[in-house]
């Protein structure tokens, strides 16, 4: 038996210690947007000690090779900021370590990281009287960390020192690799020190599936598409909610919003996960534009389709904050354009199958056995294969 020791990264600020940035990077990244490639690769930072990042915590994302691009629109970026961080507290002397990994951790609000002279380096600030963001501290008004002065205003090469760490990892392991890093101030005269925690393999790669949308065979599958993003094999899934393409009404998606979440709480009484398809953007704040749903409304979903239909046609939801969610939970995520030669859902084949429920513009179905659902992260190909016959 062995006891690994590693030393906590980071600076003490009053009775707090905690690193100014800290995260993981992948090599790879399965939910590319805008111009971006898989190979980009993709950086998830957040204040304070990694813990936040690892336990899934609202965290701000970027490409370590195209940093000022803005995955997440700025407008929408106030509802998912980092609210609070986590730190050492240097003045308590007990600890009840039973109490598991958090023992020892402090959650703190973002306010309390106010003080910090650097704090300006990891934040801006919304200006009410201009509705925008303003890097750095210097304004009043409500702070988002977003990173802005270190990945738009270079304060220091940060995603640059990301992006080669990544590269030769990758070269030197021959597949990708996931980091996780923390950045501190303790330098000479106050520099920035990148430091690396861990490097492994990304264990996604090991879910590599091969998929050829064009070849699909639409009498096997019930989705197919060749704008797929996620990656993997997913099994046990028997139930699909969509939206009814005869019954669905542009002038009624809030009400559809509101029948979808029904439909998902009956799902997450019984601890079931679903595919859930539908027409236009799911989550868009314009309901003209498809289903204005919350997250909270689908969240038992493991596999969201947007389809269009023949009179109704809306670009993807890439690049919003609902997405934004989407990638953060792994969820797979098709789309399916009107006239793809490659691209369909079979509509007939869903309401064929066995109804649990239904309202006035959704079904709930579920098969007789699960479901496939094979997702290409590296062609961005992705199918949901009709249940075997008995």
């Amino acid at each position: 038996m062995a006891v690994v020791i590693q030393e906590l990264v980071g600076e003490r600020r009053g009775r707090w210690f905690y690193p100014l940035v800290s995260g993981t990077a992948q090599s790879y990244n399965y939910y590319p947007v805008s111009y971006l490639k898989p190979d980009d690769g993709l950086c998830v930072s957040a204040l304070g000690l990694g813990f936040y990042v690892a336990e899934g915590g609202e965290a701000f994302r970027f490409s370590p090779r195209y940093p000022k691009l803005d995955i997440v629109p700025p407008e929408h970026r106030m509802s998912g900021t980092q609210r609070w961080f986590y730190a050492l507290d240097m003045e308590r002397t007990e600890f009840d370590l039973s109490s598991g990994e958090e023992a020892t951790l402090e959650r703190l609000d973002i306010a309390e990281a106010e003080t910090d002279p650097r704090f300006g380096l990891v934040a801006s600030t919304w200006s009410l009287a201009d509705d925008r963001l303003e890097p750095g501290t210097a304004a009043r008004g409500p702070r988002v960390i977003d990173f802005a002065p270190i990945l738009k205003y270079e304060a220091f090469p940060l995603p640059q020192v990301v992006d080669a760490v990544l590269e030769v990892g990758a070269r030197s392991m021959g597949i990708p690799v996931e980091i996780e890093y923390a950045l501190s101030m303790d330098g000479a005269g106050g520099a920035p020190v990148f430091y690396i925690l861990q490097i492994k393999p990304l264990m996604q790669n090991a879910d590599k599936v091969d998929v050829d949308a064009d070849a699909a065979d639409r009498a096997s599958c019930l989705v197919a598409t060749d704008r797929c993003m996620g990656n993997g094999k997913l099994v046990g899934l028997s139930d699909i909610v969509f939206v009814d393409p005869e019954r669905f009404d542009r002038s009624r998606t809030e009400a559809i919003a509101g029948e979808i979440g029904q439909l998902n709480e009956l799902l997450k009484a019984e601890d079931r996960r679903y595919v859930l398809i539908g027409p236009g953007r799911w989550g868009t704040r314009d309901r003209w534009l498809g289903v204005p749903v919350g997250f909270a409304q689908i969240s038992g979903a493991r596999v969201i389709v947007e389809a269009d239909l023949h009179d109704f046609r809306v670009d993807s939801s890439l690049g919003s904050h609902f997405f934004h969610n989407v990638t953060a939970m792994n969820i797979g995520y098709f789309s399916v354009p009107w006239g793809s030669a490659s691209a369909f859902v079979d509509w007939a084949g869903l309401a064929a199958l066995p109804v649990v429920a239904r309202t006035e513009h959704c079904t709930l179905v579920r098969a007789d056995r699960p479901l496939t659902v094979l997702m290409d992260g590296k062609r961005g190909h992705g199918v949901v294969s009709k249940p075997p016959a008995p």
